[in-house]
């Protein structure tokens, strides 16, 4: 990867680096990649991994300026619970049937600069409409 810097011929010589926009894109991106580590991707590019992490914030902070700012509400369901009483009546639920017998696991998505974290069971039809609500806010 090859580094330019803008020249820095007026002032004092000890002035502030100015990395080029392309430079400063490019590790951004490949410190947003899954598994990434900031501090070798900032010392491969011969910055410090506190830039790198102002660099991202300045990015997120830009996207959310240009973004909409329009609240998308999500539908939520809310089941009692079951009671041990005898006279209690079955209740057909509300939503959409979880297949509790699946394994938990974890789910990451990045979409629109917002990172989605799912753990344990997911129900598809939520995972969707939050999907869905993400993209159009992008």
């Amino acid at each position: 990867m090859v580094h330019t810097m803008k020249d820095q011929t007026r002032g004092s010589s000890r002035g502030r680096r100015q990395h080029e926009r392309a430079f400063k894109d490019e590790l951004i991106a490949q410190s947003l990649a899954p598994g990434a580590s900031v501090a070798a991707i900032a010392m491969k590019g011969g910055i410090n991994a506190n830039l790198l992490f102002k660099w991202r914030r300045e990015r997120v902070t830009a996207m959310a300026a240009c973004a909409p700012s329009v609240a998308t509400l999500l539908p939520v369901c809310v089941i009692p619970e079951a009671t041990s009483s005898s006279t209690a009546q079955p209740t057909a639920p509300v939503g959409p049937a979880v297949n509790l017998a699946s394994s938990p696991g974890v789910i990451e998505v990045e979409i629109a600069g917002a990172l989605l974290r799912l753990r344990g069971t997911v129900d598809e039809t939520m995972l969707n409409s939050v999907l869905r609500a993400l993209r159009h806010s992008a």
